[in-house]
């Protein structure tokens, strides 16, 4: 073994430069889920991998259409790239997910570099770029790990199918379909799941991820005047849209970061004294979150408390309001609608439909004080359930001595406070163990200006992901 992964490492490095130009070239397609604007730059970043897939050898590689997007029903969903590495019965058949689309950045947003083009800090090795850690790094990764066994002249020792879509950053439209009608056609066959889209505890240290919180992200649309309004002619005569909105937001979550919706946390399942314990031993410190937040604005003082809010325990993130004037300089007007748009992150016991019910309850309850003769409508955009998986599965095991081969150190056992639906949909349909391998740390600033991934992180998570191909051959099972 050691031999093999001593010649797949080499080859990794000697690739370096050409990996790292595959990463720029991806970086460069503004492939933006969110906005409708950029749907050709999505569907060209589906050619881009396709075409990388395709120069590997896979015998199978396609785009499959999705049809409409529900929300738009003039616009074509991406299509979610499928494809196949090798079909041979005696094998291991590994499913690796990744998404393609990225978030939306703009220079004026406080980016210091272009975000669509991928800028490199050589003294500290930093490589800045909208979608470099999340998620097309990772999604590069496996592609380089390939293209490293086939220069090293080493056969790759388990079976691959790729899952690669195009819509994660706007609720996965069309990938639980599509996942349960090929669970007994593409999918059949898959002994486990890999996903390397989320991020190491802390700086210095790997991990594996077991668990993750589900999101329901909510709008809530208040509509007054049939057009703005001049607030010299009209202020303090009319029932304000803004205003109704701001007392509605208030309402939901004070600054502590408790939640004020009544029955939320009745939902959430009790902290038992062995879940306590996997707290004790993790790599982490209070000055790596702050790092992290580029201030010292953290709620909590201590580690265990900290990690408990960002895993085990749900929050409310107010996230914006679209109607109101936003640009530079002074505007006085009363905008006529406003819509606020907020989210929650979920735990284990919570149900979706329980806790959209919840939401609307309360918030229809607040805006029947207030009096207004606005009209309030609340509506739930897209939810995924939180997701718990078993780390003592072969597969964390094969990834756990992975990470030892390649890093020299045992993983921490990680939950994530972030969301990626597809987890619980692929473990419940397929039945079948999913395992969250990150490639990037956790001040990768992902979805926030400034998104970066350490050249260190690419390069020796290219090496973890082909060590986990090797490892998942050989565990026992």
């Amino acid at each position: 073994m050691a031999n093999s992964m001593d010649t797949f490492f080499a080859e990794v490095d000697k690739a370096v430069p050409a990996s790292i130009d595959l990463l720029r070239a991806a970086v460069s397609i503004p492939s933006i889920s969110a906005d409708p604007a950029n749907r050709p730059d999505v569907v060209r970043m589906a050619d881009f991998l396709a075409e990388q897939l395709e120069n590997l050898g896979c015998s199978t590689v396609e785009k499959r259409a999705l049809g409409k997007q529900p929300d738009k029903p003039d616009l074509d969903l991406p299509p979610i790239v499928l494809a196949q590495y090798g079909e041979d019965e005696g094998k291991k058949t590994i499913l690796v997910y990744g998404h393609y689309d990225v978030q939306p950045a703009l220079k004026e947003d406080g980016w210091n570099t272009d975000p669509f083009t991928l800028t490199i800090d050589e003294e500290t090795g930093r490589m800045y770029g909208r979608g470099s850690t999340d998620d097309k790094g990772p999604v590069l990764g496996w592609i380089c790990a390939l293209q490293a066994y086939q220069k090293a002249g080493i056969e790759v020792p388990v079976n691959i199918k790729f899952c690669l879509e195009g819509m994660e950053e706007y609720g996965s439209e069309g990938l639980d379909d599509l996942i349960r009608d090929e669970k007994d056609k593409f999918f059949k066959g898959v002994d486990a799941v890999c996903i390397s889209d989320n991020y190491w505890l802390g700086t210095t240290k790997p991990c594996l991820t077991y668990g993750l919180r589900g999101v329901s992200y909510f709008n809530i649309t208040i509509s007054g005047p049939a057009a703005d309004l001049h607030s010299g002619v009209f202020g303090g005569t009319v029932h304000e849209p803004l205003t109704d909105l701001s007392h509605i937001f208030a309402s939901l979550v004070r600054p502590d970061g408790t939640i004020t919706i009544p029955g939320i946390m009745d939902q959430v399942a009790p902290l038992t004294d062995s879940e306590r314990a996997l707290y004790q031993n993790l790599t982490f410190s209070m000055h790596e979150l702050e790092s992290a937040l580029g201030s010292q604005t953290q709620i909590c003082e201590g580690v265990e408390e900290t990690l408990m809010r960002r895993w085990r325990y749900p929050s409310l993130s107010l996230h914006g309001i679209e109607g109101a004037f936003s640009a530079p300089g002074a505007k006085t007007v009363i905008p006529a609608k406003v819509q606020g748009k907020f989210s929650i992150r979920t735990v284990p016991d919570m149900e979706p439909d329980h806790l959209t019910k919840l939401v609307k309850d309360h918030i229809d309850t607040v805006f029947e004080k207030l009096g207004s003769k606005n009209t309030c409508h609340v509506t739930c955009l897209h939810e995924g359930r939180p997701w718990v998986a078993s780390p003592d599965h072969w597969n964390y095991r094969a990834a756990a001595t992975a990470v030892e081969s390649v890093f020299g150190v045992s993983p921490d056992l990680t939950r994530e406070g972030g969301s990626i639906p597809v987890t619980l949909t692929f473990e419940q349909e397929l039945g079948v163990n999913v395992l969250l391998l990150p490639m990037g740390r956790n001040d990768d600033g992902a979805h926030s200006v400034n998104e970066k991934l350490d050249r260190g992180n690419y390069v020796e998570g290219i090496k973890l992901l082909g060590a986990y191909l090797w490892e998942v051959a050989r565990v026992e099972t």
